[in-house]
């Protein structure tokens, strides 16, 4: 379950003080991290959750769920909270419970660590909303880190310290930082042991102080760092008065930060400001895209940026795709955020970054019938934070732009588990851009997709009718047809998820025909395209069915197509079924599963593995069948549903457990399920896909090529 964040640096010190945290996270069912920005809390949760967590560890056995880890530095105010934690604990909900209830349920049976990092700006709502889940839950245990306690009942306060001035933990944290950046043979100097020793005990042994200080060796010898410290420590004592408001570890902190950023040339401070708008981690074309400008050309950035990440300003990691990913420290950003406020960039900064995110989600809807359509999904993904900043921006000042993006990304959201956010931002946008037109019309057709995928049918229904009522009153816009096709394609959706599957056929029949061209043309097409493929199936009509979807399916694997090849592959796996072969049922469902997998899609992992269950079971093969179904069971549960699915499966679903339950008996059925159920999804889908990558084989065994494309 969920996903502890991989250290990027050596982790120095902290024994005692893991020692103590250990202790106190066996004893006490909340433990807050408190102390100023920069001391060290996040990094000594990250290594107190590992170790928490680690398989044979000694707290292993008390939380076999694993832990999450939820990053609240991202988010401006609560209203994503209990979103954010779910996908913290891989809760892709669907349902149509409150997000803290459904969360809520979601943990009532489990053993699992929950990090909530970086809580102070919403620690009353933190508060409120760990107490639920704490009283729902009695096996979770939450780690919180935050600047100032939760007042959550029973919470225990653990401060953390920085590190000792005198001691040899801070040096070794700055000799580490410094060789770590290639500067190690200044330490060796004549005179660096005493200047190393003065700088710490300058920085009062705060960790972010220390590795801004030590990003400064290198360009500068160690002891000139520790003269220039000394001075500017020397001015702010001269200054210091009744006025000055910071507790000394802040105004240290907040007096090396500032002294860093003096040292910074014009156009790295400008660069620093600029990126502060950044809610996630950024990689080199995003920092161009949205910091260039004025005296900073584009050219400039990159060199710019390496010149921050240095000086420690900046901190690098290894994106998933190779390249270097960066990410500011929330110190480190408010601070930014301060000088881009001085410098009247504020709005500016904003704009840029909603056009670039923007552009983001553009790319990969023009994208999706394609190749790159499985990098699309990832990016977006990757992009979270800084989409959803980029949304709660254009609320305010671009509606009609929020409704746009909103829009584009209805398809990504709902697949990778953010149903509940995308149906959120829909409404909001629709709330406030109120102008008819193809930006309302987009959103209006995402809203009554998401409505359907919750099953609230009749409020999809109402917004399929607003749908078809602005086309009518506009039938121009767009004059490519691709609003018809997308109004045609939620149509089929409802029609297919509500039993109306001759809706659903003769809408999106129409609308092809209106709109001549091949599935390829645009996502909306491509759509369309499979809603009225997979209506013939549900009709029961299997032969024409089969033969459309085989055809539609090796176009999907020439042009690297996954997402409408899995529904394919579901459907040949539905047709196989009731056909009676069911070697074919199960490649068709194993094919699916690895695009589901590969998409992050949960929904359809659980439309998979039932098939997978089913398919086994009809194939002589009970145990397998069994755990899958248990597995299958779980997954349901993540998107917040008992076992369900469409309703051509119901009978599926029922002639497999009785089946199981005759040839396993009650409790060996039992016992099946349970083992599934308990693996991790992985292990799960490891061994329901084998070892081939996402694509698959292009038929599986037993598939027959169609006689013709027609």
């Amino acid at each position: 379950m969920g996903y502890l964040p991989p250290e990027t640096s050596s982790f120095v010190g902290r024994g005692p003080e893991l020692g103590r945290l250990a202790t106190a996270l066996a004893r006490h069912r909340l433990v807050t991290l408190t102390g100023p920005g920069g001391v060290g809390k996040t990094r000594l949760a990250q290594r107190a959750a590992l170790a928490a967590t680690a398989v044979g560890g000694p707290g292993a056995a008390d939380r076999p769920d694993g832990a999450g880890w939820a990053d609240l530095s991202a988010l401006d105010g609560p209203e994503l909270l209990a979103a954010t934690l779910s996908d913290a604990v891989d809760l892709a909900d669907h349902s149509a419970l409150p997000r803290t209830e459904a969360l809520a349920a979601w943990l009532a049976d489990r053993r699992v660590l929950l990090v909530l990092d970086s809580c102070e700006h919403l620690a009353e709502e933190c508060a409120r909303t760990v107490a639920e889940l704490l009283a729902a839950a009695p096996g979770l245990t939450v780690l919180a880190t935050s600047r100032r306690p939760l007042n959550c009942p029973g919470e225990h306060l653990v401060e953390v310290a920085p590190l000792a001035p005198d001691g040899p933990d801070a040096v070794a944290l700055f000799r580490d930082r410094v060789a770590g950046a290639g500067a190690g043979a200044l330490l060796d100097e004549p005179g660096a042991d005493g200047a190393v020793q003065a700088i710490c005990r300058a920085l009062e042994g705060i960790p972010l102080a220390i590795e801004l200080a030590a990003g400064r060796v290198g360009p500068t010898p160690v002891g000139e760092v520790a003269t220039a410290l000394a001075s500017r420590f020397e001015v702010l004592a001269r200054e210091d008065g009744d006025e000055f408001v910071w507790p000394r570890r802040h105004r240290t902190l907040r007096t090396t930060v500032g002294w860093s950023h003096e040292l910074c040339a014009p156009l790295e401070r400008l660069l620093w400001a600029r990126l502060s708008v950044f809610r996630g981690a950024f990689g080199l074309a995003d920092a161009r895209a949205v910091a260039a400008g004025g005296p900073l050309d584009d050219d400039q950035v990159a060199p710019v940026l390496e010149r921050l990440a240095a000086q420690s300003v900046v901190h690098r990691t290894a994106g998933p795709d190779g390249e270097d990913r960066y990410r500011l420290l929330d110190t480190i950003r408010e601070y930014g955020q301060g000088w881009l406020r001085e410098l009247g960039e504020e709005r500016a900064a904003a704009d840029r970054h909603a056009l670039h995110f923007t552009g983001l989600a553009r790319w990969a809807d023009a994208v999706w019938p394609g190749r790159d359509q499985l990098l699309g999904y990832r990016r977006v993904e990757e992009a979270h934070a800084d989409l959803r900043a980029a949304l709660d921006h254009l609320l305010a000042a671009d509606p009609a732009a929020a409704a746009e993006l909103a829009g584009l990304l209805v398809y990504f959201w709902t697949c990778c588990g953010h149903l509940k956010e995308a149906r959120g931002y829909l409404e909001q946008a629709l709330a406030a851009h109120t102008v008819p037109g193809p930006r309302r019309t987009r959103a209006l057709i995402g809203l009554g997709a998401t409505l359907t995928l919750h099953g609230d049918h009749a409020a999809a229904r109402a917004v399929d009718a607003r749908v078809r009522a602005a086309l009518d009153a506009d039938p121009d816009s767009p004059g490519d047809g691709t609003q018809r096709l997308a109004a045609a394609c939620l149509t089929g959706l409802l029609g297919l998820l509500s039993g109306r599957p001759q809706e659903a056929l003769d809408a999106t029949r129409e609308a092809l025909a209106a709109v001549p061209g091949t599935p390829f043309d645009s996502p909306d097409r491509l759509r369309c395209t499979l809603a009225e493929v997979l209506s013939l199936t549900v009709l029961g009509r299997f032969d024409e069915g089969r033969q459309r979807a085989l055809v539609l399916r090796r176009l999907c694997v020439r042009g690297g197509e996954l997402w409408t090849r899995s529904y394919l592959d579901y459907q040949l796996s539905v047709v196989a079924l009731f056909s009676g072969v069911p070697a074919e049922a199960a490649g068709y469902a194993r094919t699916m599963l690895r695009a589901k997998a590969a998409l992050g899609d949960a929904f359809g992992i659980a439309l998979g593995l039932d098939l997978l269950s089913a398919a086994l079971a009809a194939d002589g093969r009970p145990e397998e069948a069994a755990a899958f179904y248990g597995a299958g069971g779980a997954y349901w549960r993540s998107v917040g549903h008992p076992q369900r699915g469409a309703r051509e499966l119901e009978p599926v679903r029922q002639r497999c457990e009785e089946t199981l339950r005759a040839e396993l008996g009650d409790e060996g059925y039992a016992a099946a399920c349970a083992r599934g159920a308990a693996a991790s999804g992985p292990e799960v889908l490891a061994a329901a896909v084998g070892r081939q990558g996402p694509e698959g084989p292009e038929e599986p065994a037993g598939a027959e090529e169609p006689e013709s494309p027609a």
